[in-house]
């Protein structure tokens, strides 16, 4: 997954780094991956940190690319203080380069992994990544999706928690089958 992380970053780091007079040439590359280390470091630290709650928000909406959703402040200034570290950056150009890339990426990747149609990204593959297929955190992850599920109308047998059961109640209904299910999840 870091690669295709990578991939994104260097998509929307155009305006961000290349184009960024604060950020020496000879820096582009180096800054760029300093986002995608910074990112899924960040990730990570916030599953390590029991912040699964936080982290299964990000999957609901566009809550991935708004710039106020605490994750991606959280994501922004870790990469900021990053980049003034070591590449000397001042702190308004870091969080300047920093609140550049974050939200788009995140965005971006959050969006390609709750497109149907899109296999670039599985939700699956960004929460193995994240948890480095730690089960036990990954279901946590799952169990944040599960208990605020309900909230986002993916409880179908209204039992109070979103399992199996719902995925095939949702299958055997109408109602867009499973497709619909995670439509609903990931705010489709």
């Amino acid at each position: 997954m870091f690669e295709q992380l990578t991939e994104l970053v260097k998509q929307f780091g155009g305006d961000a780094v290349v184009n960024n007079p604060a950020v020496p040439n000879e820096h582009n590359e180096a800054v760029m991956s300093e986002a995608s280390t910074s990112i899924l470091d960040g990730l990570k630290e916030m599953v390590a940190n029991g912040n699964a709650k936080g982290l299964a928000s990000l999957f609901h909406g566009d809550n991935a690319s708004d710039a106020s959703n605490p994750v991606v402040q959280q994501l922004t200034e870790k990469l900021s203080g990053s980049l003034g570290e070591k590449f000397g950056l001042s702190s308004d150009d870091a969080s300047n380069v920093a609140g550049g890339l974050i939200p788009k990426v995140l965005g971006s990747l959050i969006g390609k992994a709750k497109d149907p149609n899109d296999s670039s990204f599985k939700v699956s593959d960004i929460i193995r990544a994240i948890t480095g297929g730690n089960s036990s955190q990954g279901g946590g992850i799952m169990d944040a999706i599960s208990k605020y599920g309900s909230q986002f109308g993916l409880d179908q047998d209204g039992d109070g928690q979103v399992g199996i059961s719902d995925a095939v109640a949702a299958v055997t209904k109408k109602s867009g089958g499973f497709g619909g299910l995670l439509g609903k999840l990931f705010g489709k």
